[in-house]
């Protein structure tokens, strides 16, 4: 009797080896992809240069006015409570025209490629410039 149990024993734990060894394989599987969803995205196409945030400022604690450049137009958002409205649309001004559009108070000016070393040593150098 004790032979018959521990023989039923051994191929419980034979099958619950399989399915712990399937699910592993199975979260490997959906680890893999998203690794190589995110590594591999395309990118939008016009390479998003299209559209640039101007500046934005909370207005509440959900609530957002946002300043966002599309070509040659500035368009006043209102974002807050899972929507997107339209508060002004107006040309843009070129950056003769801005208030501090070259100021140095606006903060360091980073390049898109930037790394986030490239980035972090430019806030650095300005932050202590600012002293």
């Amino acid at each position: 009797m004790n032979e018959v149990a521990s023989g039923d024993t051994l191929v419980g734990f034979a099958e619950l080896a399989k399915l712990s060894v399937a699910l592993l394989v199975i979260v490997l599987i959906i680890l893999t992809a998203a690794f190589i969803v995110r590594r591999f995205r395309a990118a939008p196409a016009g390479g998003g240069a299209a559209l640039k945030v101007i500046g934005s400022t909370a207005v509440g604690l959900k609530e957002r006015v946002v300043i966002v450049q599309v070509d040659s137009t500035w368009l006043v958002l209102g974002v807050g409570g899972g929507q997107v409205t339209r508060l002004h649309k107006l040309p843009a001004p070129s950056s003769e025209q801005v208030p501090g559009a070259n100021s140095q108070m606006n903060g360091p000016q980073f390049e898109p490629d930037d790394s986030f070393a490239t980035r972090f040593a430019k806030a650095l150098k300005h932050n202590i410039g600012l002293r």
